[in-house]
């Protein structure tokens, strides 16, 4: 009887106490600041919930970013979202997507979900390998059908560089890369994502909403390892059954500890998809490297005492040859015209004076190598094609399309090693781009009205993980 008595004043005492587990709060150590045209948040905890987070803080983002690609890629394409989810699913990318990401991503779509959005993580790895999708797989088919229809015109945006020893003021690494998009994307291209997950480095990195990777590439990990890249200009290779980009980028990162892991794993199951320079540096040892991945072609250069730049322009002879339609003869392409000042600031004049500051202003460069003046065209580090008579002939942009520098990233070892970098919404150069003038002068793309929206530059602002 005695005993009988004990339990039942045990578990009166339990209920009175609230004894029972607490329900799991996936939001739990997540937070969301907006701030100079960024939204920066900080994810914690198992895949699923660093999915949910992100999906729950960022929702309106997410959805809105979604409705762009919806509206605008059949203009630019030619094809319409459900085209390159039945692309997605038909490549089985699920299948090729490692077992955490794809818990981050049902975990995303189900934060969606929470806030009345019904996409799915079918829809979430559409948009985190869109880029992939629509430059490398689609001119793919649309060359099967008729050759030369397709163009091969693969992106060419960024302007990026990567330095040591005696090339910088300290001796150690300093990085730079400022994202070149369609200011219709671009504009919303402003997350800063503090990623702590249960396994791998600690990461902070720019990304668009809804991305599991950064996509334009600027990553700094806990392990000292920095990440980012150029894309290669004109670029003609796509393999449907290999790994997608984003899935290694994303991965390499996270699991890194040496340049010579991110090497085996971006080289390892490469689709060739959003082929990149890819420029990393290792605060550990002063080392930086720079790794030009095609499809079938790579090569690294590695050195603890040099600079390396990207603008978009191929290196090794054998990947121009085999795998680009690349002319590296035209100084007049953005590309080879960025190439010729990125070498003019980073090699020459900033010689031994390279940091954070001088760093950005390299990437809000806006000095013509070409005209020998400053300008607002295809040929400077911080882009303005929609100020360009010309467009761009080797991305296919038209005169004056709305696309450029939308934002950059400044970073070195000693801020690194904090887990800091410096990021910049809207062109570094300071330049604002306004949606009514522009609209006004260049009617022809009006259609974009709906989603092309003002893109104000915000000053440079220091950003830290937890």
């Amino acid at each position: 009887m005695k005993t009988g008595i004990t339990l039942a004043i045990s578990i009166s005492i339990c209920a009175f106490f609230s004894c029972t587990k607490k329900a799991h709060d996936p939001l739990a150590n997540s937070s969301r600041e907006d701030k100079n045209g960024w939204i920066y948040v900080h994810l914690e905890g198992s895949p699923h919930d660093i999915g949910y987070q992100h999906g729950y803080l960022v929702a309106k983002e997410i959805d809105t970013l979604i409705k762009v690609f919806k509206f605008y890629l059949p203009h630019t394409t030619n094809q319409n979202w459900a085209y390159y989810r039945a692309a997605a699913a038909r490549f089985n990318w699920w299948g090729k997507i490692d077992k955490e990401y794809q818990e981050e991503l049902t975990g995303m779509a189900e934060g969606l979900r929470a806030k009345g959005l019904k996409y799915d993580s079918l829809d979430l790895v559409v948009l985190n390998g869109n880029i992939e999708l629509t430059a490398y797989y689609q001119p793919q088919q649309m060359n099967k059908i008729k050759a030369g229809s397709g163009d091969n015109r693969a992106p060419g945006n960024c302007s990026a560089f990567i330095a040591t020893g005696k090339y910088t003021k300290d001796g150690k690494i300093v990085i730079g890369h400022n994202n070149w998009t369609d200011y219709i994307e671009g504009e919303r291209w402003n997350v800063i994502a503090d990623i702590k997950p249960e396994k791998g480095n600690h990461i902070l990195m720019d990304c668009a909403p809804g991305f599991i990777h950064s996509g334009d590439d600027f990553t700094i990990s806990s392990s000292g390892i920095m990440v980012t890249e150029t894309t290669i200009t004109q670029f003609k290779g796509f393999d449907s059954t290999k790994t997608p980009e984003f899935v290694r980028a994303r991965h390499a990162v996270q699991y890194s500890n040496s340049i010579d892991d991110v090497i085996k794993t971006m080289t390892t199951d490469n689709n060739g998809g959003y082929a990149n320079d890819w420029l990393i540096g290792d605060t550990k040892t002063n080392e930086v490297a720079k790794m030009e991945l095609g499809l079938k072609d790579y090569k690294v250069w590695r050195s603890k005492d040099t600079a390396f730049i990207g603008s978009n322009f191929p290196t090794d002879p054998k990947l121009i040859k085999e795998e680009t339609t690349f002319d590296v003869n035209d100084k007049t392409s953005s590309p080879n015209a960025r190439k010729l000042r990125m070498e003019k600031l980073v090699v020459v004049d900033y010689k031994g004076k390279l940091d954070d500051a001088t760093g950005k202003v390299i990437e809000g460069d806006t000095y013509s190598a070409i005209d020998n003046k400053n300008v607002l065209d295809r040929c400077v580090i911080d882009g303005h094609i929609d100020q360009d008579p010309r467009g761009e002939p080797a991305w296919n942009e038209t005169p004056y399309w709305p696309m450029g520098a939308v934002q950059g990233k400044v970073t070195t070892s000693e801020l690194a090693k904090k887990m800091q970098f410096w990021a910049h919404m809207g062109h570094p150069s300071g330049d604002d781009f306004l949606a009514a003038p522009y609209f006004a002068k260049h009617p022809e793309y009006k259609w974009m009205s709906k989603y092309l929206r003002d893109m104000k530059a915000y000053p440079w602002t220091l950003f830290g993980a937890k």
